[in-house]
């Protein structure tokens, strides 16, 4: 199943906060993204209805086990990529946003290329 740059941004900010806070709701989303909370609402309705996600009765937001795959593939993308642009001498504020931005566009091909590179110069 195709999904949306916005839903893939929604499941990382999700893995994100989880494992920063312990917990995650709406308001936490909206406030990590700068987004309205009427706009996380429709999209938590939307990746709830895709079954990516499931909110309890409290409004606690957990990662479905399609939701987490996609969560952590993005994330990783994110994290590789914008240490590799530090490493290369771009600042962290512009690799992050750049990583942003190229972690959703990334061919698979593309991506384990510099995550192979990345990890040979490691060692």
């Amino acid at each position: 199943m195709q999904i949306h740059e916005s839903a893939e941004n929604y499941l990382e900010a999700i893995l994100v906060l989880a494992n920063r806070n312990g917990q995650v709701r709406s308001i936490d989303i909206a406030s990590e993204l700068s987004f309205s909370k009427p706009s996380v609402s429709v999209a938590m309705k939307n990746l709830r209805t895709n079954g990516y996600i499931s909110v309890d009765g409290d409004g606690y937001i957990t990662l479905l086990d399609k939701g987490r795959a996609i969560a952590e593939k993005i994330y990783e993308r994110h994290t590789l990529i914008s240490d590799w642009l530090v490493q290369l001498g771009v600042s962290p504020e512009v690799a992050a946003e750049d990583a942003c931005r190229i972690e959703h566009v990334i061919s698979e091909e593309s991506f384990e290329a510099i995550k192979r590179h990345a990890v040979e110069r490691q060692n």
